[in-house]
């Protein structure tokens, strides 16, 4: 999108019915663009060949995501606005999970020429609604034709001044912090995916005559997360030794920080989170009855669902006065050469309330082709 140009006259009107292969790419340009938020580090945005962002720390911290059609998101799921929204915030957390303040998105889109102007122009309201709590820009990027909707975003962040937070810096005696949702993005999915049993009406799931207000908020979480962005830097500077993004699972995204910093994790039982209590009557929605059943289903979403984009960090315990507002603690880092650790074989790993975890269960991109 760094190429736009005014449009050309006798531009082809976007209006309804409108699809992508009636325009020019300077014409959709000259739609997209007026929709997308600047940033306020961006002395030179789009119109020339790059855009330039203004960084009063040397280091800039990068990174890049991408989402395909029919695997990350379905159309008849999710509007163009949902889909925009989720592209942002994946990659805004990100930046976010380095103690970084995200400052502007790069955003490519390859879409059909079927695809509709409409679906386009709610793809880059999503993108400024996903920008709006940090202040980040979208300030370029580029369009191509395709045979289906793949979106690639890259993020920037600003350290400010800070080391960056890096997944391997956990020690023995940190405590161990989430902030955000767990479990709620894969409740929305396991909903969505069971539709022909919830009926979904606008902004509500009804079930039986019932409307379930729990139920749309985990459909809203899946479409479109709202991660704690803000966090990401108050748990920099309230002294966080390591931090990651959740987008995988809870268990497998603490297994990459144990690693990383050759600790053991033990995370407290997920059943006395409040996101357990909140995830039930989601369960049995889906499951179709009470009990245990729907107890492993909702346990399962908070410990290998992926994609709410919380906040998982080690904190030294002497700066536990210092979380931000909705921090909880939920863990403790321990030393492989710890007699809890026995049970992993004195290796870097996750424990579950003392006992081994299954860290690898959650998604991932390959297993799940």
């Amino acid at each position: 999108m760094s190429t736009a140009e005014p449009a050309p006259a006798g531009a082809v009107a976007a209006g309804q019915g409108a699809r992508v292969g009636d325009f020019s790419e300077e014409e959709l340009l000259a739609v997209i663009t007026p929709l997308l938020p600047r940033g306020p580090q961006t002395p030179v945005g789009t119109g020339d060949d790059c855009a330039v962002l203004s960084f009063p720390d040397s280091r800039t911290a990068v990174s890049t995501d991408v989402l395909v059609e029919g695997r990350h998101f379905r159309t008849d799921w999710s509007t163009g606005r949902d889909v925009g929204a989720r592209a942002a915030a994946q990659n805004l957390a990100d930046a976010a999970a380095m103690g970084a303040r995200p400052v502007a998105l790069v955003v490519g889109l390859v879409m059909p020429a079927s695809t509709p102007v409409g679906w386009v122009r709610d793809f880059a309201r999503g993108l400024a609604q996903g920008c709006e709590p940090c202040g980040a820009g979208v300030v370029g990027g580029d369009l191509s034709g395709g045979d289906s909707l793949i979106v690639s975003v890259t993020v920037l962040g600003d350290l400010e001044g800070r080391a960056p937070v890096l997944r391997s810096g956990a020690r023995p005696g940190d405590a161990v912090v989430h902030v955000g949702t767990l479990g709620r993005s894969a409740a929305g999915l396991a909903l969505l995916s069971a539709g022909s049993d919830c009926a979904l009406g606008s902004g509500a799931v009804v079930h039986s005559g019932q409307e379930h207000p729990q139920a749309w908020a985990c459909i809203e979480a899946f479409r479109a997360p709202a991660p704690p962005l803000a966090a990401g830097r108050d748990l920099a500077l309230a002294g966080a030794t390591s931090m990651l993004d959740v987008s995988d699972g809870l268990l497998r995204d603490a297994g990459r920080i144990a690693r990383a910093s050759g600790v053991v994790i033990d995370l407290d039982d997920p059943g006395d989170l409040p996101d357990a209590s909140f995830l039930e009557p989601v369960a049995a929605l889906v499951s179709g009855c009470d009990g245990s059943a729907t107890h492993a289903l909702a346990r399962s979403w908070l410990l290998t669902g992926g994609e709410d984009h919380g906040l998982l960090a080690t904190v030294p315990a002497h700066a536990l006065d210092r979380l931000p507002a909705g921090a909880r603690v939920i863990g403790r880092v321990l030393s492989p050469q710890s007699s809890s650790a026995r049970a992993l074989g004195y290796r870097p790993g996750v424990l579950l309330a003392g006992e081994p975890a299954q860290e690898h269960s959650g998604w991932d991109h390959f297993s799940h082709a």
